[in-house]
C-alpha cells in the first residue's frame, strides 16, 4: 500500500470515528411544538450529553423577537437545556467538575456568553444568577446556510472540541476540552 493510500485510509478512519461518536435521540415533541432531543458525544474519553428543545425561527429575528440581546436566554425551548458530563471539562477557561448543569447564553450585538448554571430541572425561563458555575465568551460567526431549528453540536478538534450553537444565520462557538 502506498503512503498516499495509507493517509487516505487513516483520514477515513478518523472521520468514521468522529461521526460514530455523536448520537441524537428524540426525547419528546415538546409542549409548544418544539421537538426535544438528547445528543451524546464521546470527546477524548468523556461522555457528554446535551438535552434541549429545538425551537424554529418561523420568520422571527434573533436579538429582537427571540433570544433578545442583553437578556439571558434559555438556549432552547420549554425546559432548561441540560449538559451532563462524566469527566471534568473546560469551556474556554471555565472549569466544570463532572455533573449535570443547565446551559444558558447571553446574546448581545457585540458577542455571546455561554453561561453554565448549577441549578437543574427547572423550566427554561427560571434563571438564578447566584447558581452560575461560570461564564465564558463565545465567538460569533455566520452559518453557511440558514438554520431553521436551533441546533447544538460538538465538533471534534485536535485540541478537544468546539461547542457550536446555530440558529438562523448565527453561529456561536466556544473551545472545549476534557481533563
Amino acid at each position: 500500500m502506498t503512503v498516499r493510500a495509507l493517509a487516505v485510509a487513516a483520514a477515513l478512519a478518523v472521520t468514521v470515528t468522529s461521526l460514530e461518536a455523536q448520537k441524537t435521540t428524540a426525547v419528546h415533541p415538546g409542549t409548544g411544538g418544539s421537538p426535544h432531543v438528547r445528543t451524546e458525544w464521546v470527546l477524548d474519553g468523556a461522555n457528554i450529553s446535551i438535552e434541549y428543545g429545538r425551537p424554529a425561527l418561523k420568520g422571527r429575528t434573533i436579538g429582537t423577537d427571540v433570544a433578545p440581546f442583553g437578556q439571558v436566554w434559555r438556549t432552547g425551548a420549554d425546559e432548561a437545556t441540560t449538559l451532563k458530563t462524566d469527566k471534568m471539562v473546560m469551556f474556554g477557561s471555565m472549569h466544570l467538575a463532572p455533573g449535570t448543569y443547565t446551559l444558558y447564553t447571553l446574546p448581545t450585538a457585540q458577542g455571546w456568553q455561554l453561561i453554565v448554571n448549577k441549578q437543574t430541572g427547572q423550566w427554561g425561563t427560571v434563571y438564578d444568577q447566584k447558581q452560575d458555575a461560570g461564564r465564558a465568551p463565545m465567538t460569533i460567526g455566520k452559518t453557511p446556510a440558514p438554520v431553521e431549528e436551533l441546533t447544538i453540536s460538538i465538533d471534534d478538534t485536535p485540541a478537544g472540541g468546539t461547542l457550536r450553537i446555530e440558529w438562523g444565520t448565527v453561529r456561536a462557538t466556544i473551545a472545549m476540552s476534557t481533563m
